[in-house]
């Protein structure tokens, strides 16, 4: 169940995450695509008002020549007059008002030299409003009766003007060659003043196409193909034979979207790593805290194996001397007397390792170091477990050949380390395979290296990284084949360490195992 429990929550934690995660993706996106549409508004919008600007310039250009021309040098070429007359009688004041509204028609043939336009001239026309008004004392209309009062008003027609003048620029400018209806100068000083009002500061190409040819109003850098440009058309007229479209690009347009979010994006990626970090922790805090409570669950299985036997062993031990029968007999009272002792001297070992450990751990175990040969303790340690070995008819091979062995060492404990390595391997070769021990020494430098090789189960590369960790042991269940309680090597890596050595082990599951401890000697 708690297992279940362990799944559900790193399942939710790990959704949380990656909840977490997309939004902030799902917001970058949604602002980089906000960006990119405000951008392509600003930049048709900025296009839209230089194709205008310049428009309207051109316009304006040529509006003034003509009316310049015509003031200073154009001559009439024929002239038309419509009159329209208005007669009013004043009988009591004997007072006749005549109103006349004359429109007249004026065609002004003009040379083409000022337009570039190929032509040998050009007609213009223009149209002038003729307002008067007369007042007769005499009721004479033929001119002979006195004139009390003149008002006349004269004035060009601009409406009809503007209809006639751009009826005659769009026909005829569109011959007129674009670089001298508008120049790259004056296209960049407009677009550059409308995207910086826009706080586009982005570096940008222009140009102007004329049936999807390049003209010569374009910058150095621009090229069609390096991005999609934006375009608008220019200049447009009725003949639609020029085609003309101011097109701009952006270079660096995509790195311009992804600065709009940059410091965002980098906040983000950080406050996501911090809790990728912090999620990592926790959860590997779980799986240690897990990984903790099986050993620990191991141990106390261990532990209780470890202790079941003895404890069993020394109530049939009393209980057979309490039978009268036994309780007379001496020797088999005494008998029974030594297997409590040693039954309790075992457990009192057990007990004394666990807690040696804890004190080593807290650097509370006072490891008092002399000098002495490696060789004899190496000696002293095989004489511990001889009787064993020969009981299950095995063997020891030594080859100490290091010509130098002199260590600094706690004769108690470092004896106790090459038992207990003795130990692993005897626990650890079936029954089915000879008991085979081979212990040689080597010198390499300043260290002397001693290692202990079995022929025994061995071990996977997963149990290697781990077997020197206290309490662990490679998980068998509820299998207690071998005694131990996941102890003995989390000693033996404990003691090397402070005798400033190193340990490590090499091994193969089924081949067997190599314990390496490598010392320094001293002179």
């Amino acid at each position: 169940m708690n297992r279940i429990k362990f799944i559900v929550l790193v399942v939710l934690m790990s959704l949380s995450l990656t909840g977490i995660i997309c939004l902030q993706a799902y917001y970058i996106n949604n602002s980089i695509t906000t960006f990119e549409n405000q951008f392509k508004a600003n930049v048709k919008k900025s296009l839209s008002y230089v194709v205008l600007s310049i428009e309207k310039d051109d316009k304006l250009s040529h509006n003034i020549k003509i009316k310049d021309l015509i003031a200073n040098g154009g001559k009439i070429d024929t002239t038309a007059i419509i009159n329209f007359y208005i007669k009013e009688e004043d009988r009591s004041n004997n007072k006749t008002l005549l109103y006349r509204n004359g429109i007249l028609e004026e065609n002004f043939k003009l040379s083409s030299a000022l337009f570039d336009v190929g032509l040998d001239s050009i007609n213009v026309k223009r149209i002038i409003n003729q307002r008067e008004t007369k007042i007769f004392e005499d009721n004479n209309l033929d001119g002979s009766g006195k004139l009390s009062g003149l008002l006349s008003e004269m004035s060009t027609i601009s409406e009809h003007e503007q209809i006639l003048w751009d009826a005659f620029y769009s026909d005829y400018a569109y011959r007129i060659p674009i670089q001298k209806r508008t120049s790259v100068k004056k296209i960049d000083e407009l677009l550059k003043f409308k995207l910086s009002e826009d706080e586009i500061n982005l570096d940008y190409e222009f140009a102007i196409f004329s049936n999807n040819l390049s003209t010569k109003i374009r910058t150095e850098d621009f090229d069609i193909e390096q991005a999609a440009p934006f375009s608008l058309p220019i200049f447009s007229n009725r003949n639609q034979k020029n085609n003309y479209r101011l097109l701009v690009n952006f270079p660096k347009r995509s790195n311009y979207a992804f600065s709009s979010v940059y410091t965002n994006l980098i906040l983000s990626i950080l406050f996501t790593g911090i809790i990728i970090i912090a999620f990592s922790s926790a959860l590997l805090q779980l799986i240690k805290q897990r990984q903790i409570s099986e050993i620990k669950t191991d141990f106390i299985n261990n532990m209780t194996h470890e202790f079941k036997t003895p404890i069993a062993t020394i109530n049939l031990a009393l209980d057979a001397i309490r039978n009268p029968k036994i309780i007379d007999n001496k020797e088999k009272v005494l008998r029974y007397l030594g297997m409590i002792r040693e039954e309790n001297k075992r457990m009192h070992a057990q007990v004394e390792h666990v807690l040696r450990i804890s004190k080593l751990e807290k650097n509370e175990l006072n490891i008092s170091k002399e000098k002495f040969d490696l060789h004899d303790l190496v000696e002293d340690a095989v004489s511990h477990v001889e009787l064993i070995i020969e009981d299950k008819n095995g063997e020891i091979k030594k080859d100490l050949k290091s010509p130098k062995t002199t260590v600094l060492a706690n004769e108690t404990h470092f004896t106790n380390v090459i038992v207990n390595i003795l130990d692993n391997a005897i626990k650890y070769t079936p029954e089915n395979k000879p008991l085979r021990i081979d212990i040689s020494t080597e010198l390499v430098g300043d260290f002397v290296l001693l290692h202990i090789k079995d022929f025994g189960a061995g071990m996977s590369k997963v149990v290697q990284k781990r077997v020197f960790e206290k309490f662990y042991r490679e998980h068998t269940g509820n299998v207690h084949n071998v005694k131990g309680h996941g102890l003995g090597l989390a000693y033996v890596k404990q003691v090397v360490d402070d005798h400033q050595g190193h340990i490590k082990v090499e091994s193969e599951k089924g081949v067997g195992s190599t314990f390496t401890i490598k010392l320094p000697l001293i002179s």
